[in-house]
């Protein structure tokens, strides 16, 4: 089932939800552990490149902030996680009180 029938169904705080935030968290982890090895391999390889080799800096820089867009994607996910618990919490606690 997709984000959008848990929409409709008015399904989004339920423990369900828990799981599609865990995969992008899972996604971006891995993504970012490429574009670190991408940007370690950069680093330490002897890259021939025509000229004057600004070729290799720039795929360097590239993935060096792929690595730290990667990062801050992933902590905010995990920040986002932690206040979907707390509004599912909230939102069980409502429908006991009702």
């Amino acid at each position: 089932m997709d984000a959008a029938h848990e929409v409709q169904r008015d399904a989004i705080f339920t423990p369900r939800a828990f799981r599609w935030v865990d995969v992008m968290i899972g996604a971006s982890a891995v993504a970012t552990a490429l574009a670190l090895g991408a940007a370690g391999h950069l680093t330490v390889a002897e890259i021939p490149s025509p000229g004057d080799g600004m070729d290799v800096e720039s795929a360097l820089v590239a993935a060096t902030a792929g690595v730290a867009v990667g990062t801050a994607f992933a902590m905010l996910m995990v920040v986002m996680r932690s206040l979907l618990r707390k509004a599912t919490d909230l939102e069980s606690e409502m429908a006991e009180v009702v």
